[in-house]
């Protein structure tokens, strides 16, 4: 009964903190470039706000936190994910994870991430009417590529890594030189980065925490300008607050996700999901993600029967176009 009573506090330190950090957060004033690493594909994650640093049992952990993937309950699980991101900006992600023996080697797993910006219309100052000429298409791109493994060190604890290969490729477009001459010039960067995660089970009822690191990597550079990748520490818990009702209701689970996220260049902030689970088979998702500027609120659901998953999500954009994600996941 003491063991419970401390832990409960230590529960409730640890919310108050989560929650107040942000209110004393500053501006970051550190550059970054490849932003697309910052926008989520998934759909279940993104309908509960991304707060999925102690999510666990899909490929999916390896776009937040690798370990997630160590307690992996079937032998392959696959998770595709399409969405059209503003300006009509083109994701399409896919992670697939491995178990073998029973999670006795470990887990491994993919992941692959795809951005296609669309078409843009080169021009470059000239001395005529419309004060420029066009140069012609181009097509700027984006690909991550990465390779992870998770492992239970305890039944409580876990851990996870993924090394990527990120690369951005902004076209050729023509940049003058002088007055009189343009020259076709590639803009293309690629970097290896890392992430890497740890997963605790508390052992009081159903809490976890978590955190994770990500996108950690040598400096870039554009012509002059150097930056880094979106660097980006995550610490969480989660619960299924149905662990506290007296008569808790057969085949459901209601659970509660936070996570307080530090990203270089953005102002410390947090994210809050929930998830309604109906005999694993139906999922009801809503979230809330502090200090955004476009958006806030996000909701979303899935359907889960014959190792096939269906889910989706909805994010209203307060300026741009609402954001719809659909993602559909295969375990065998």
């Amino acid at each position: 009964m003491q063991r419970a009573s401390i832990n409960f506090g230590i529960v409730v330190m640890l919310l108050g903190w989560f929650l107040s950090w942000p209110l004393n957060a500053q501006e970051k004033l550190a550059q970054t470039g490849l932003q697309f690493l910052s926008v989520g594909t998934d759909a279940r994650a993104t309908a509960m706000g991304e707060a999925l640093t102690t999510f666990e049992g899909t490929a999916v952990s390896l776009f937040y936190n690798p370990a997630g993937m160590a307690r992996l309950p079937k032998l392959v699980d696959l998770r595709v994910s399409r969405m059209t991101w503003i300006a009509d900006i083109n994701y399409v992600s896919a992670a697939m994870a491995f178990s073998f023996a029973e999670g006795r080697y470990g887990v491994f797993g993919i992941s692959v991430l795809s951005v296609d910006y669309g078409d843009f219309i080169g021009t470059v100052v000239a001395d005529n009417e419309r004060g420029f000429i066009e140069t012609g298409s181009f097509s700027p791109s984006a690909y991550v590529i990465g390779v992870g493994y998770a492992k239970d060190l305890t039944d409580r604890f876990s851990v996870g890594g993924q090394i990527k290969l990120v690369a951005q490729s902004l076209g050729k477009p023509y940049v003058p030189v002088s007055d009189s001459l343009q020259v076709q010039k590639s803009f293309s960067q690629s970097v290896y980065a890392f992430d890497f995660g740890t997963l605790y089970k508390t052992g009081f009822k159903s809490l976890r925490f978590g955190m994770s690191v990500r996108n950690f990597s040598r400096e870039l550079k554009y012509a002059q300008e150097g930056f880094q990748l979106p660097l980006t520490f995550k610490i969480g818990f989660s619960m299924d607050v149905m662990d506290f009702w007296g008569n808790r209701p057969e085949n459901q689970s209601l659970w509660v996700f936070i996570d307080t996220i530090n990203r270089r260049s953005f102002r410390e902030f947090v994210t809050i999901g929930g998830e309604y689970r109906f005999m694993d088979k139906f999922y009801l998702r809503a979230g809330y993600v502090s200090l955004q500027d476009v958006y806030d609120f996000t909701y979303g659901f899935g359907l889960n029967g014959f190792g096939i998953a269906i889910d989706y999500s909805y994010t209203p954009m307060s300026v741009f176009t609402d954001v719809h994600r659909v993602s559909f996941g295969f375990a065998f």
